[in-house]
Protein backbone atom coordinates (compact mmCIF):
# COMPACT_ATOMS: atom_id res chain seq x y z
CA UNK A 1 0.00 0.00 0.00
CA UNK A 2 1.14 3.57 -0.55
CA UNK A 3 0.13 7.05 0.52
CA UNK A 4 -1.76 8.98 -2.13
CA UNK A 5 -1.29 12.72 -1.92
CA UNK A 6 -4.20 14.56 -3.46
CA UNK A 7 -1.80 17.23 -4.65
CA UNK A 8 -2.68 20.18 -6.85
CA UNK A 9 -6.13 18.95 -7.94
CA UNK A 10 -7.40 18.44 -4.42
CA UNK A 11 -5.78 21.62 -3.15
CA UNK A 12 -7.46 23.56 -5.92
CA UNK A 13 -10.87 22.03 -5.30
CA UNK A 14 -10.56 22.74 -1.60
CA UNK A 15 -9.08 26.17 -2.21
CA UNK A 16 -10.37 28.84 0.07
CA UNK A 17 -11.49 31.09 -2.71
CA UNK A 18 -13.89 28.51 -4.15
CA UNK A 19 -16.51 29.67 -1.67
CA UNK A 20 -18.10 32.05 -4.17
CA UNK A 21 -20.78 30.57 -6.44
CA UNK A 22 -20.58 31.03 -10.16
CA UNK A 23 -22.32 34.16 -11.34
CA UNK A 24 -24.44 34.58 -14.42
CA UNK A 25 -23.03 35.33 -17.85
CA UNK A 26 -22.89 39.03 -18.62
CA UNK A 27 -23.81 38.79 -22.30
CA UNK A 28 -27.00 40.83 -22.82
CA UNK A 29 -28.76 41.79 -26.01
CA UNK A 30 -30.12 45.22 -26.84
CA UNK A 31 -32.65 46.51 -24.29
CA UNK A 32 -35.67 48.49 -25.50
CA UNK A 33 -36.06 51.92 -23.98
CA UNK A 34 -38.83 52.63 -21.49
CA UNK A 35 -40.97 54.29 -24.14
CA UNK A 36 -40.74 51.49 -26.70
CA UNK A 37 -42.91 49.07 -24.73
CA UNK A 38 -44.07 45.74 -26.07
CA UNK A 39 -43.72 46.62 -29.73
CA UNK A 40 -39.94 46.95 -29.58
CA UNK A 41 -39.75 43.88 -27.38
CA UNK A 42 -41.72 41.87 -29.94
CA UNK A 43 -39.40 43.03 -32.74
CA UNK A 44 -36.41 41.68 -30.80
CA UNK A 45 -38.07 38.26 -30.63
CA UNK A 46 -37.92 38.07 -34.44
CA UNK A 47 -39.76 34.86 -35.40
CA UNK A 48 -42.71 35.00 -33.06
CA UNK A 49 -44.79 37.81 -31.67
CA UNK A 50 -44.55 38.54 -27.98
CA UNK A 51 -48.10 37.29 -27.44
CA UNK A 52 -47.32 34.00 -29.12
CA UNK A 53 -44.25 33.62 -26.95
CA UNK A 54 -46.36 34.20 -23.85
CA UNK A 55 -48.83 31.58 -25.05
CA UNK A 56 -45.95 29.11 -25.25
CA UNK A 57 -44.69 30.09 -21.80
CA UNK A 58 -48.12 29.57 -20.25
CA UNK A 59 -48.53 26.25 -22.04
CA UNK A 60 -45.13 25.01 -20.83
CA UNK A 61 -45.86 26.10 -17.27
CA UNK A 62 -49.08 24.10 -17.27
CA UNK A 63 -47.16 21.08 -18.55
CA UNK A 64 -44.63 21.66 -15.79
CA UNK A 65 -47.37 21.61 -13.13
CA UNK A 66 -48.82 18.41 -14.57
CA UNK A 67 -45.38 16.82 -14.53
CA UNK A 68 -44.66 17.88 -10.93
CA UNK A 69 -47.85 16.18 -9.74
CA UNK A 70 -46.16 12.84 -10.47
CA UNK A 71 -42.89 13.69 -8.75
CA UNK A 72 -42.05 13.66 -5.05
CA UNK A 73 -38.62 15.21 -4.55
CA UNK A 74 -36.91 15.76 -1.22
CA UNK A 75 -37.21 19.40 -0.12
CA UNK A 76 -34.88 20.93 2.45
CA UNK A 77 -35.06 24.47 3.87
CA UNK A 78 -32.40 25.97 6.10
CA UNK A 79 -33.03 29.47 7.47
CA UNK A 80 -30.91 31.86 9.54
CA UNK A 81 -32.43 34.75 11.51
CA UNK A 82 -30.16 37.79 11.27
CA UNK A 83 -29.26 40.91 13.20
CA UNK A 84 -27.24 43.92 12.10
CA UNK A 85 -24.28 45.09 14.17
CA UNK A 86 -23.00 48.64 14.64
CA UNK A 87 -20.86 48.30 11.50
CA UNK A 88 -23.92 47.43 9.40
CA UNK A 89 -22.85 43.80 9.06
CA UNK A 90 -25.49 41.07 9.26
CA UNK A 91 -24.82 38.04 11.44
CA UNK A 92 -26.96 34.99 12.34
CA UNK A 93 -28.58 34.82 15.77
CA UNK A 94 -30.84 31.79 15.32
CA UNK A 95 -31.69 29.15 12.73
CA UNK A 96 -34.45 26.81 11.62
CA UNK A 97 -34.41 23.61 9.59
CA UNK A 98 -36.92 21.53 7.65
CA UNK A 99 -36.56 18.32 5.66
CA UNK A 100 -39.41 16.52 3.94
CA UNK A 101 -40.90 15.33 0.68
CA UNK A 102 -42.81 17.62 -1.66
CA UNK A 103 -46.16 16.52 -3.08
CA UNK A 104 -48.10 18.61 -5.61
CA UNK A 105 -51.05 16.39 -6.43
CA UNK A 106 -53.40 19.09 -5.07
CA UNK A 107 -51.17 22.13 -4.76
CA UNK A 108 -47.90 22.18 -2.83
CA UNK A 109 -47.89 19.95 0.25
CA UNK A 110 -45.06 18.42 2.22
CA UNK A 111 -44.36 15.47 4.51
CA UNK A 112 -41.81 16.12 7.23
CA UNK A 113 -38.92 13.82 8.13
CA UNK A 114 -38.19 15.59 11.40
CA UNK A 115 -41.48 15.98 13.20
CA UNK A 116 -42.94 19.33 12.13
CA UNK A 117 -46.74 19.42 12.08
CA UNK A 118 -48.47 18.71 8.80
CA UNK A 119 -50.59 21.23 6.94
CA UNK A 120 -53.58 19.15 5.83
CA UNK A 121 -55.89 20.90 3.39
CA UNK A 122 -55.50 24.42 4.76
CA UNK A 123 -54.90 27.35 2.44
CA UNK A 124 -51.51 26.28 1.12
CA UNK A 125 -50.87 29.13 -1.27
CA UNK A 126 -50.39 31.98 1.20
CA UNK A 127 -48.36 33.09 4.18
CA UNK A 128 -50.14 34.59 7.16
CA UNK A 129 -48.27 36.80 9.60
CA UNK A 130 -48.19 33.92 12.10
CA UNK A 131 -46.84 31.62 9.40
CA UNK A 132 -44.09 34.07 8.48
CA UNK A 133 -42.96 34.51 12.06
CA UNK A 134 -42.64 30.78 12.59
CA UNK A 135 -41.24 30.12 9.09
CA UNK A 136 -43.21 26.96 8.54
CA UNK A 137 -41.60 25.21 5.58
CA UNK A 138 -44.44 25.05 3.10
CA UNK A 139 -44.08 28.71 2.12
CA UNK A 140 -40.61 27.99 0.82
CA UNK A 141 -41.71 24.81 -0.95
CA UNK A 142 -44.53 26.81 -2.58
CA UNK A 143 -41.92 28.97 -4.28
CA UNK A 144 -41.26 26.23 -6.85
CA UNK A 145 -44.42 27.46 -8.63
CA UNK A 146 -44.83 30.89 -10.17
CA UNK A 147 -48.63 30.58 -10.00
CA UNK A 148 -50.91 27.56 -9.50
CA UNK A 149 -53.16 29.03 -12.22
CA UNK A 150 -50.78 30.89 -14.50
CA UNK A 151 -52.84 32.68 -17.19
CA UNK A 152 -52.19 35.67 -19.45
CA UNK A 153 -55.48 37.24 -18.45
CA UNK A 154 -54.27 37.81 -14.90
CA UNK A 155 -51.00 39.58 -15.74
CA UNK A 156 -49.30 42.43 -17.56
CA UNK A 157 -46.05 41.33 -19.20
CA UNK A 158 -43.16 43.56 -20.32
CA UNK A 159 -40.24 42.28 -22.35
CA UNK A 160 -36.92 43.55 -20.91
CA UNK A 161 -34.04 41.95 -22.83
CA UNK A 162 -32.28 38.76 -23.81
CA UNK A 163 -29.76 37.49 -21.28
CA UNK A 164 -27.55 34.46 -20.77
CA UNK A 165 -27.81 32.46 -17.56
CA UNK A 166 -24.72 30.32 -17.92
CA UNK A 167 -24.94 28.77 -21.39
CA UNK A 168 -28.69 29.24 -21.74
CA UNK A 169 -30.02 32.29 -23.58
CA UNK A 170 -33.19 33.60 -21.97
CA UNK A 171 -35.94 36.12 -22.56
CA UNK A 172 -36.21 38.37 -19.51
CA UNK A 173 -39.81 39.41 -18.83
CA UNK A 174 -41.28 41.55 -16.06
CA UNK A 175 -44.53 40.15 -14.63
CA UNK A 176 -47.15 42.20 -12.77
CA UNK A 177 -50.70 41.19 -11.76
CA UNK A 178 -53.53 43.23 -13.24
CA UNK A 179 -55.38 45.56 -10.87
CA UNK A 180 -58.42 43.29 -10.66
CA UNK A 181 -56.36 40.10 -10.09
CA UNK A 182 -56.74 38.27 -6.81
CA UNK A 183 -54.08 38.36 -4.10
CA UNK A 184 -51.36 35.72 -4.21
CA UNK A 185 -50.37 36.32 -7.86
CA UNK A 186 -46.66 36.50 -8.67
CA UNK A 187 -45.05 39.91 -9.09
CA UNK A 188 -41.47 40.23 -10.27
CA UNK A 189 -39.33 39.00 -13.15
CA UNK A 190 -39.03 35.70 -14.99
CA UNK A 191 -36.34 34.24 -17.25
CA UNK A 192 -37.61 32.05 -20.11
CA UNK A 193 -35.20 29.89 -22.11
CA UNK A 194 -35.60 30.66 -25.82
CA UNK A 195 -35.93 27.16 -27.31
CA UNK A 196 -38.96 25.55 -25.70
CA UNK A 197 -39.99 28.60 -23.62
CA UNK A 198 -39.69 27.01 -20.19
CA UNK A 199 -39.41 29.30 -17.17
CA UNK A 200 -35.95 28.66 -15.72
CA UNK A 201 -35.86 31.37 -13.05
CA UNK A 202 -38.31 33.74 -11.40
CA UNK A 203 -37.48 36.42 -8.85
CA UNK A 204 -39.92 38.47 -6.76
CA UNK A 205 -42.82 37.75 -4.40
CA UNK A 206 -46.59 37.19 -4.39
CA UNK A 207 -48.96 40.15 -4.37
CA UNK A 208 -50.93 40.91 -1.20
CA UNK A 209 -53.63 43.23 0.05
CA UNK A 210 -52.90 45.86 2.74
CA UNK A 211 -53.42 44.38 6.20
CA UNK A 212 -54.05 40.92 4.78
CA UNK A 213 -51.51 38.26 3.77
CA UNK A 214 -47.75 38.49 4.23
CA UNK A 215 -45.55 37.15 1.44
CA UNK A 216 -41.79 36.68 1.34
CA UNK A 217 -39.34 37.57 -1.44
CA UNK A 218 -37.56 34.75 -3.21
CA UNK A 219 -35.34 33.80 -6.16
CA UNK A 220 -36.37 30.42 -7.62
CA UNK A 221 -34.17 28.41 -10.05
CA UNK A 222 -34.89 25.40 -12.23
CA UNK A 223 -32.33 23.11 -13.86
CA UNK A 224 -32.54 21.17 -17.11
CA UNK A 225 -32.43 17.64 -15.69
CA UNK A 226 -33.62 15.79 -18.78
CA UNK A 227 -34.05 16.94 -22.40
CA UNK A 228 -36.86 19.50 -22.39
CA UNK A 229 -37.53 19.15 -18.64
CA UNK A 230 -36.69 22.03 -16.31
CA UNK A 231 -37.38 21.19 -12.67
CA UNK A 232 -37.00 23.18 -9.42
CA UNK A 233 -33.61 22.86 -7.72
CA UNK A 234 -32.82 25.98 -5.68
CA UNK A 235 -34.74 28.74 -3.92
CA UNK A 236 -33.15 31.64 -2.07
CA UNK A 237 -35.27 33.85 0.16
CA UNK A 238 -34.28 36.98 2.04
CA UNK A 239 -35.96 39.76 4.01
CA UNK A 240 -34.40 42.74 5.76
CA UNK A 241 -37.21 45.26 6.34
CA UNK A 242 -40.48 43.30 6.27
CA UNK A 243 -42.77 43.59 9.30
CA UNK A 244 -45.69 41.47 10.39
CA UNK A 245 -49.03 42.86 11.57
CA UNK A 246 -47.66 43.27 15.09
CA UNK A 247 -44.77 45.37 13.83
CA UNK A 248 -42.08 42.76 14.48
CA UNK A 249 -39.38 42.89 11.79
CA UNK A 250 -38.39 39.87 9.71
CA UNK A 251 -34.71 39.68 8.96
CA UNK A 252 -33.48 36.37 7.59
CA UNK A 253 -31.85 34.43 4.76
CA UNK A 254 -32.97 30.97 3.68
CA UNK A 255 -31.88 28.30 1.23
CA UNK A 256 -34.26 25.68 -0.12
CA UNK A 257 -32.89 22.73 -2.11
CA UNK A 258 -34.76 20.01 -3.96
CA UNK A 259 -33.39 16.64 -5.08
CA UNK A 260 -34.38 13.00 -5.41
CA UNK A 261 -36.41 13.33 -8.62
CA UNK A 262 -35.30 9.98 -10.06
CA UNK A 263 -35.66 7.74 -7.01
CA UNK A 264 -37.33 5.09 -9.18
CA UNK A 265 -33.96 4.46 -10.81
CA UNK A 266 -32.44 3.86 -7.38
CA UNK A 267 -35.27 1.51 -6.39
CA UNK A 268 -35.37 -0.70 -9.48
CA UNK A 269 -34.00 -4.21 -9.30
CA UNK A 270 -31.04 -4.28 -11.69
CA UNK A 271 -31.24 -8.07 -12.00
CA UNK A 272 -34.47 -7.65 -13.98
CA UNK A 273 -33.43 -4.62 -16.00
CA UNK A 274 -29.90 -5.52 -17.09
CA UNK A 275 -28.21 -8.49 -18.72
CA UNK A 276 -25.58 -9.77 -16.30
CA UNK A 277 -22.81 -12.22 -17.20
CA UNK A 278 -21.27 -14.10 -14.28
CA UNK A 279 -17.51 -14.34 -14.22
CA UNK A 280 -16.21 -17.91 -14.77
CA UNK A 281 -13.82 -17.48 -11.82
CA UNK A 282 -16.75 -17.33 -9.42
CA UNK A 283 -17.43 -21.06 -9.81
CA UNK A 284 -14.03 -22.56 -10.62
CA UNK A 285 -13.02 -23.47 -7.06
CA UNK A 286 -15.88 -25.70 -5.97
CA UNK A 287 -14.27 -26.65 -2.67
CA UNK A 288 -13.94 -23.02 -1.60
CA UNK A 289 -17.45 -22.18 -2.75
CA UNK A 290 -18.89 -25.06 -0.75
CA UNK A 291 -17.13 -24.13 2.52
CA UNK A 292 -19.23 -22.72 5.35
CA UNK A 293 -18.18 -19.40 6.83
CA UNK A 294 -16.12 -19.62 9.99
CA UNK A 295 -17.67 -18.06 13.12
CA UNK A 296 -15.49 -14.93 12.79
CA UNK A 297 -16.26 -14.57 9.09
CA UNK A 298 -19.95 -15.22 9.71
CA UNK A 299 -20.03 -12.43 12.31
CA UNK A 300 -18.39 -10.03 9.85
CA UNK A 301 -20.85 -11.01 7.13
CA UNK A 302 -23.77 -10.48 9.51
CA UNK A 303 -22.48 -7.01 10.43
CA UNK A 304 -22.00 -6.21 6.75
CA UNK A 305 -25.57 -7.28 6.02
CA UNK A 306 -26.87 -4.80 8.64
CA UNK A 307 -24.61 -2.12 7.18
CA UNK A 308 -25.75 -2.77 3.60
CA UNK A 309 -29.43 -2.78 4.59
CA UNK A 310 -29.13 0.65 6.20
CA UNK A 311 -27.12 2.16 3.33
CA UNK A 312 -29.46 0.76 0.68
CA UNK A 313 -32.53 2.10 2.48
CA UNK A 314 -31.05 5.59 2.93
CA UNK A 315 -30.04 5.75 -0.72
CA UNK A 316 -33.49 4.67 -1.93
CA UNK A 317 -35.11 7.36 0.22
CA UNK A 318 -32.84 10.02 -1.27
CA UNK A 319 -30.81 10.81 1.86
CA UNK A 320 -27.55 9.20 0.73
CA UNK A 321 -25.73 9.95 -2.53
CA UNK A 322 -24.95 7.00 -4.80
CA UNK A 323 -21.26 5.98 -4.92
CA UNK A 324 -19.22 8.53 -6.84
CA UNK A 325 -16.07 10.61 -7.18
CA UNK A 326 -16.44 12.47 -3.88
CA UNK A 327 -16.36 9.11 -2.09
CA UNK A 328 -13.02 8.40 -3.76
CA UNK A 329 -11.59 11.69 -2.49
CA UNK A 330 -12.68 10.83 1.04
CA UNK A 331 -11.29 7.32 0.71
CA UNK A 332 -7.93 8.72 -0.41
CA UNK A 333 -7.67 10.76 2.79
CA UNK A 334 -8.64 7.70 4.87
CA UNK A 335 -6.07 5.62 3.01
CA UNK A 336 -3.39 8.20 3.85
CA UNK A 337 -4.27 7.84 7.53
CA UNK A 338 -4.17 4.04 7.40
CA UNK A 339 -0.91 3.67 5.47
CA UNK A 340 1.10 6.16 7.51
CA UNK A 341 -0.05 4.43 10.69
CA UNK A 342 0.69 0.93 9.37
CA UNK A 343 -2.90 -0.18 9.82
CA UNK A 344 -4.24 -2.97 7.66
CA UNK A 345 -7.99 -3.25 8.09
CA UNK A 346 -9.27 -6.78 7.58
CA UNK A 347 -11.90 -6.19 4.94
CA UNK A 348 -12.69 -3.05 3.02
CA UNK A 349 -14.10 0.29 4.16
CA UNK A 350 -16.30 2.79 2.35
CA UNK A 351 -17.06 6.51 2.44
CA UNK A 352 -20.43 8.00 1.49
CA UNK A 353 -22.07 11.44 1.43
CA UNK A 354 -25.25 12.25 3.35
CA UNK A 355 -27.17 14.79 1.25
CA UNK A 356 -28.46 17.00 4.06
CA UNK A 357 -27.13 20.34 5.36
CA UNK A 358 -26.73 19.80 9.16
CA UNK A 359 -23.10 19.19 10.09
CA UNK A 360 -22.61 15.55 11.03
CA UNK A 361 -20.48 12.47 10.45
CA UNK A 362 -20.91 8.90 11.69
CA UNK A 363 -20.12 5.30 10.86
CA UNK A 364 -22.42 2.50 9.76
CA UNK A 365 -20.31 -0.58 10.28
CA UNK A 366 -17.27 0.07 8.09
CA UNK A 367 -18.87 2.87 6.12
CA UNK A 368 -17.93 6.44 7.03
CA UNK A 369 -20.72 8.93 6.28
CA UNK A 370 -20.15 12.69 6.08
CA UNK A 371 -22.94 15.19 5.42
CA UNK A 372 -22.93 17.52 2.42
CA UNK A 373 -23.22 20.50 4.75
CA UNK A 374 -20.12 19.51 6.70
CA UNK A 375 -18.10 18.99 3.51
CA UNK A 376 -19.26 22.43 2.35
CA UNK A 377 -17.90 24.33 5.35
CA UNK A 378 -14.57 22.54 5.93
CA UNK A 379 -11.81 24.95 4.87
CA UNK A 380 -9.06 22.52 3.83
CA UNK A 381 -7.83 18.93 3.55
CA UNK A 382 -6.40 18.84 7.09
CA UNK A 383 -9.83 19.70 8.53
CA UNK A 384 -11.37 16.95 6.42
CA UNK A 385 -8.73 14.53 7.73
CA UNK A 386 -9.68 15.50 11.28
CA UNK A 387 -13.33 14.58 10.66
CA UNK A 388 -12.50 11.32 8.91
CA UNK A 389 -9.88 10.26 11.48
CA UNK A 390 -12.47 10.35 14.24
CA UNK A 391 -14.86 8.09 12.32
CA UNK A 392 -12.03 5.83 11.16
CA UNK A 393 -11.03 5.38 14.80
CA UNK A 394 -14.41 3.81 15.58
CA UNK A 395 -13.64 1.19 12.92
CA UNK A 396 -10.02 0.63 13.98
CA UNK A 397 -11.03 0.27 17.64
CA UNK A 398 -13.72 -2.25 16.69
CA UNK A 399 -16.57 -0.34 18.28
CA UNK A 400 -19.77 -2.32 18.24
CA UNK A 401 -22.14 -2.27 15.29
CA UNK A 402 -25.79 -2.79 16.14
CA UNK A 403 -26.76 -5.72 13.94
CA UNK A 404 -30.51 -5.51 14.44
CA UNK A 405 -30.74 -3.96 10.95
CA UNK A 406 -29.55 -7.25 9.45
CA UNK A 407 -33.20 -8.34 9.69
CA UNK A 408 -34.83 -6.95 6.57
CA UNK A 409 -38.23 -6.41 8.14
CA UNK A 410 -36.69 -3.55 10.13
CA UNK A 411 -36.36 -1.66 6.85
CA UNK A 412 -40.12 -1.62 6.34
CA UNK A 413 -40.99 1.91 7.44
CA UNK A 414 -42.19 5.10 5.76
CA UNK A 415 -39.68 7.68 4.57
CA UNK A 416 -40.74 10.24 7.16
CA UNK A 417 -39.89 7.78 9.96
CA UNK A 418 -36.25 7.45 8.87
CA UNK A 419 -34.72 9.59 11.60
CA UNK A 420 -36.75 7.78 14.24
CA UNK A 421 -35.93 4.27 12.98
CA UNK A 422 -32.23 4.71 12.15
CA UNK A 423 -29.81 5.72 14.89
CA UNK A 424 -26.02 5.54 14.58
CA UNK A 425 -25.04 7.45 17.71
CA UNK A 426 -22.16 6.21 19.84
CA UNK A 427 -21.76 6.19 23.62
CA UNK A 428 -19.75 8.95 25.29
CA UNK A 429 -17.04 6.42 26.11
CA UNK A 430 -16.74 5.37 22.46
CA UNK A 431 -16.60 9.01 21.37
CA UNK A 432 -13.81 9.83 23.81
CA UNK A 433 -11.85 6.76 22.76
CA UNK A 434 -12.27 7.72 19.10
CA UNK A 435 -10.98 11.23 19.81
CA UNK A 436 -7.86 9.84 21.48
CA UNK A 437 -7.18 7.36 18.67
CA UNK A 438 -7.84 10.00 16.00
CA UNK A 439 -5.20 12.30 17.49
CA UNK A 440 -2.74 9.43 17.35
CA UNK A 441 -3.58 8.77 13.69
CA UNK A 442 -3.21 12.44 12.78
CA UNK A 443 0.16 12.85 14.48
CA UNK A 444 1.60 10.11 12.26
CA UNK A 445 -0.14 11.31 9.09
CA UNK A 446 0.75 13.71 6.24
CA UNK A 447 -1.53 16.24 7.96
CA UNK A 448 0.41 16.45 11.25
CA UNK A 449 1.90 19.89 10.46
CA UNK A 450 -1.41 21.39 9.28
CA UNK A 451 -3.66 20.67 12.27
CA UNK A 452 -3.74 24.33 13.35
CA UNK A 453 -6.33 24.98 10.63
CA UNK A 454 -8.41 22.05 11.90
CA UNK A 455 -8.29 23.54 15.40
CA UNK A 456 -9.29 26.92 13.99
CA UNK A 457 -12.32 25.32 12.38
CA UNK A 458 -13.31 23.84 15.74
CA UNK A 459 -12.98 27.27 17.37
CA UNK A 460 -15.27 28.83 14.77
CA UNK A 461 -17.73 25.99 15.22
CA UNK A 462 -17.71 26.32 18.99
CA UNK A 463 -18.34 30.04 18.69
CA UNK A 464 -21.47 29.48 16.57
CA UNK A 465 -23.07 26.70 18.67
CA UNK A 466 -25.49 29.02 20.57
CA UNK A 467 -26.72 30.80 17.42
CA UNK A 468 -26.94 27.85 15.00
CA UNK A 469 -28.30 24.87 16.96
CA UNK A 470 -30.19 23.40 13.98
CA UNK A 471 -27.14 23.47 11.70
CA UNK A 472 -25.00 21.71 14.30
CA UNK A 473 -27.68 19.31 15.57
CA UNK A 474 -27.23 15.85 13.98
CA UNK A 475 -30.13 13.60 12.98
CA UNK A 476 -28.39 10.23 12.71
CA UNK A 477 -25.03 10.43 14.53
CA UNK A 478 -23.28 12.24 17.38
CA UNK A 479 -22.98 16.01 17.58
CA UNK A 480 -19.75 17.75 16.61
CA UNK A 481 -20.36 20.28 19.37
CA UNK A 482 -22.79 20.53 22.24
CA UNK A 483 -22.62 23.31 24.79
CA UNK A 484 -18.99 23.75 25.80
CA UNK A 485 -18.09 20.24 24.69
CA UNK A 486 -16.62 19.81 21.21
CA UNK A 487 -15.21 16.84 19.31
CA UNK A 488 -11.39 16.64 19.07
CA UNK A 489 -11.12 19.50 21.60
CA UNK A 490 -7.36 18.92 22.13
CA UNK A 491 -6.77 20.58 18.75
CA UNK A 492 -8.17 23.86 20.07
CA UNK A 493 -4.95 24.49 22.02
CA UNK A 494 -2.79 24.40 18.88
CA UNK A 495 -5.03 26.74 16.90
CA UNK A 496 -4.35 30.47 16.52
CA UNK A 497 -6.79 33.09 17.75
CA UNK A 498 -9.81 33.77 15.59
CA UNK A 499 -9.35 37.10 13.82
CA UNK A 500 -12.56 38.03 11.99
CA UNK A 501 -10.98 41.07 10.33
CA UNK A 502 -8.25 39.11 8.55
CA UNK A 503 -9.24 38.06 5.04
CA UNK A 504 -6.37 35.57 4.88
CA UNK A 505 -7.61 33.61 7.89
CA UNK A 506 -10.51 31.37 6.93
CA UNK A 507 -11.78 29.19 9.75
CA UNK A 508 -14.89 27.88 7.96
CA UNK A 509 -16.68 28.41 4.65
CA UNK A 510 -20.28 29.38 3.83
CA UNK A 511 -22.80 26.66 3.06
CA UNK A 512 -22.92 25.44 -0.52
CA UNK A 513 -19.38 26.11 -1.68
CA UNK A 514 -17.87 22.63 -1.92
CA UNK A 515 -20.40 20.08 -3.10
CA UNK A 516 -22.49 20.18 -6.26
CA UNK A 517 -25.57 17.96 -6.17
CA UNK A 518 -27.38 16.64 -9.24
CA UNK A 519 -31.06 16.87 -8.21
CA UNK A 520 -32.09 14.20 -10.71
CA UNK A 521 -29.64 11.39 -9.95
CA UNK A 522 -28.50 12.49 -6.44
CA UNK A 523 -24.89 12.21 -7.60
CA UNK A 524 -22.47 14.65 -5.97
CA UNK A 525 -19.19 16.12 -7.14
CA UNK A 526 -16.72 18.70 -5.90
CA UNK A 527 -17.51 22.16 -7.25
CA UNK A 528 -14.87 23.55 -9.59
CA UNK A 529 -15.35 27.26 -8.92
CA UNK A 530 -12.71 29.71 -10.04
CA UNK A 531 -10.66 31.29 -7.23
CA UNK A 532 -12.02 34.65 -6.09
CA UNK A 533 -10.02 36.92 -3.80
CA UNK A 534 -11.95 38.24 -0.82
CA UNK A 535 -12.34 42.01 -0.88
CA UNK A 536 -13.43 42.43 2.74
CA UNK A 537 -13.77 40.42 5.97
CA UNK A 538 -17.55 40.41 5.47
CA UNK A 539 -17.13 37.99 2.55
CA UNK A 540 -15.76 35.26 4.82
CA UNK A 541 -19.32 34.31 5.99
CA UNK A 542 -18.49 31.14 8.01
CA UNK A 543 -21.42 28.68 8.21
CA UNK A 544 -23.73 31.27 6.65
CA UNK A 545 -26.46 31.16 4.00
CA UNK A 546 -25.77 32.84 0.64
CA UNK A 547 -27.77 33.29 -2.61
CA UNK A 548 -27.75 30.78 -5.47
CA UNK A 549 -26.38 31.53 -8.93
CA UNK A 550 -26.12 28.18 -10.75
CA UNK A 551 -24.49 28.01 -14.17
CA UNK A 552 -27.35 26.81 -16.36
CA UNK A 553 -26.75 24.32 -19.15
CA UNK A 554 -29.12 22.66 -21.59
CA UNK A 555 -29.32 18.88 -22.02
CA UNK A 556 -29.98 17.73 -25.57
CA UNK A 557 -30.95 14.38 -27.01
CA UNK A 558 -28.12 12.56 -28.82
CA UNK A 559 -27.74 14.01 -32.30
CA UNK A 560 -29.65 17.19 -31.45
CA UNK A 561 -26.64 19.25 -30.34
CA UNK A 562 -26.20 20.79 -33.80
CA UNK A 563 -29.91 21.65 -34.06
CA UNK A 564 -29.93 23.24 -30.60
CA UNK A 565 -26.83 25.27 -31.43
CA UNK A 566 -28.39 26.58 -34.63
CA UNK A 567 -31.67 27.47 -32.92
CA UNK A 568 -29.95 29.59 -30.28
CA UNK A 569 -28.11 31.77 -32.81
Amino acid sequence: MRVYRLGFVFSFLWLLCSITAKGQDSRVSTVPSAGEGLASGANLLSRASFDNVLDRVVEREHLFLAQMRHMHPIVETYLQDLKTDKNENDYPVNDKYFLGRLTMSDGPEDTSFIGQPGFGRRMLDRLTSIYAMHFLPLGFAQMVVIDNDFQKKYYNFTFVRREFLGEVRCLVIDVEPKKDASAGRFIGRMWVEDQDYNIVRFNGTYSSRPGNNLYLHFDSWRLNMRPGNWLPAYIYSEESDLQNRMGKPLHFRAQTRLWGYDLKALNKNSEFTQILVDSPQSVTDQSEAAADATPVLAQRMWERQAEDNAIERMQKIGLLAPPGDVDKVLQTVVNNLLVTNNIDLQGDFRCRVLLTSPLESFTIGRTIVVSRGLLDVLPDEASLAMVLSHELSHIVLGHKTDTKLAFNDRMFFSDEETFQRLDFRRSNADEEAADTKALELLKNSPYKDKLASAGLFLKALQERVPELPNLIRPHLGNSLAQGKSIRMSVLLASAPQLEPQRTDQIAALPLGGRIKLDPWSDQVELAKSKPVALSSPREKMPFEVTPFFPYLTRISLPGNDKVASTASK
